[in-house]
């Protein structure tokens, strides 16, 4: 009966994980986060460590099996590797990153060994958060997909991130699940008060959607982003890059009407140098002509240190530059040298090897305003230029979501973009290859959107901001900092109790 009765806890800690899943995008169930934590908390109350660590691990399968098995088209079907190989590197990949919420299991677990009940029941969402944070931000540089917060973009939930940012909604989201399991477990005396923190804390969040915390700080500006829709699987042959070149020359000088002109990442199928004269040169000058500024994203290179970029470049009124600083790991760089290096070599699978740009780049201009750059999965991390937010008028965003073709990764992304649109209080203008490109509204919401797999030129206006919001000021320290001081006090409290009661009952 006992040994059943786990079987069924495990499953269903898989069958969480699922539906945890489903609260993201294209999906959008935001309340299912909530019932998937419910089931997760309630699997590892009582559990020993191992027991609440293989739950996790199980939750954290099924969460990245289905959430991020885009991973399997990129490796298959453009980065050229068989069925065989991509299956198993997407199954290594997954059952790695499952190994988080395993992590947050097992420290939930030891906390419920020292001493069940009491408070653990708030344990459970700091360690939710800080394993999150662990995992979102600094290892492997970071992979901060799927991430609680994000599921909250349209709940009252958002209220709170431009306050204390994506870590904080999605803390609010597994304390919610903690009460809720309290609820259904404890007296009616508590459950009054345990229910009316809930209620308090999400009508504070609708509240707190109706403060403007930035402002705008001129006229309306014009903006074209080119949306080529270039087939990855060509993109880089050397028999179609004229094809593609004309097709972006093509679309821009439809659009020279507007004041900026925007190109996704790698629009440019060459190295810079290989094109500014005879190309981007002339282009340059009739963006100068029709008072435009031309934003356009291509590799760059150093060949005197031999050192390779993957860059943003604004021609026209003001010539600028950004290079990359957050690199794609496994993408644009191969950590754990020389031992990745020459695995995928042996799977003879092709990956990038750039250079990271300083983190203390100026900002570039466009129509005037300095704005912030980010390229590709750089927007997935709410400090990636933020120390300049406050002299930035707006967000630009350019990327190719290209190599996970018709799956879930566009939709995803486009969520997490909408993210930094909100912490920031600024609009947020993002150029994609084939979708998803879009213009989000300082309050998170897209305010205008290209099709999927079009080739098309999205126009739209948009307003430069001022202000700064009290995530750009605070950032993520605030909600880290909370949720680790309370699992210390609980689990010192926890623990003192625990040897309390061993040293009585041995008396």
């Amino acid at each position: 009966m006992i040994k059943s009765t786990a079987i069924l806890l495990d499953s269903a800690a898989f069958f969480a994980g699922l539906l945890f899943t489903l609260a993201f995008a294209p999906f959008e169930q935001s309340y299912l986060a909530i019932a998937a934590l419910t089931v997760l908390f309630y699997t590892w109350q009582g559990a020993a460590a191992r027991r609440a660590a293989i739950r996790g691990y199980l939750f954290g399968l099924a969460q990245f099996g289905l959430g991020v098995s885009w991973v399997y088209v990129s490796i298959h079907d453009y980065g050229g590797a068989n069925s065989l190989v991509a299956s198993l590197l997407t199954v290594l990949f997954c059952g790695f990153w499952a190994l988080f919420p395993a992590l947050a299991g097992y420290v939930a677990g030891k906390l419920s060994h020292w001493r069940p009940g009491g408070w653990i029941w708030l344990a459970f969402p700091c360690i939710w958060i800080l394993v999150e944070y662990l995992r979102g931000e600094w290892i492997f540089n970071g992979f901060p997909w799927l991430m609680t917060g994000y599921s909250q973009l349209d709940t009252p939930l958002a209220g709170y991130i431009p306050v204390l940012g994506n870590y904080c909604a999605g803390f609010l989201v597994a304390l919610t699940a903690a009460i809720v399991l309290l609820l259904v477990e404890c007296r009616k005396s508590l459950s009054i008060v345990a229910a009316s923190v809930v209620l308090c804390l999400w009508l504070t969040g609708r509240l707190l959607q109706g403060i403007a915390w930035t402002h705008p700080v001129g006229d309306t500006i014009t903006v074209a982003m080119i949306q080529g829709n270039i087939d990855q699987k060509n993109k880089w042959l050397p028999e179609y890059r004229k094809k593609i070149l004309r097709t972006y020359q093509q679309l821009t000088e439809r659009h020279w009407r507007e004041q900026i002109i925007i190109w996704p990442e790698t629009a440019v199928p060459a190295f810079y140098d290989q094109v500014s004269e005879k190309y981007l040169g002339p282009l340059a000058l009739k963006a100068r002509k029709h008072d435009t500024d031309l934003i356009i994203s291509a590799p760059v290179r150093s060949q005197k240190k031999n050192e390779y970029f993957n860059a943003v470049l604004t021609l026209g009124k003001a010539k600028g530059i950004y290079k990359k600083v957050h690199l794609l790991p496994f993408g644009e760089y191969l950590p754990l040298q020389p031992l990745s290096g020459f695995l995928l070599q042996t799977l003879k699978i092709p990956l990038g090897s750039f250079t990271a740009g300083s983190r203390n780049q100026p900002l570039l201009k466009a129509a005037g305003y300095p704005f912030i750059a980010t390229i590709c999965y750089e927007d997935a991390f709410s400090r990636a230029g933020t120390g300049n937010i406050a002299e930035a008028a707006f967000l630009l965003n350019v990327t190719n979501d290209a190599w996970f073709g018709d799956s879930l990764e566009p939709h995803q992304h486009m969520q997490i973009a909408r993210m930094r649109a909100l912490e920031s209080g600024r609009y947020l203008l993002r150029a994609t290859n084939s979708g998803v490109s879009a213009v989000v509204a300082p309050d998170g919401q897209i305010r205008s959107q290209a099709p999927l797999f079009v080739t098309t030129v999205l126009s739209a206006t948009f307003h430069p901001m001022g202000g700064t919001t009290p995530f750009n000021f605070f950032g993520d320290w605030p909600i880290i900092l909370l949720c680790s001081l309370f699992l210390i006090m609980i689990a010192v409290i926890n623990f003192t109790q625990f040897m309390e009661e061993s040293v009585n009952h041995h008396n």
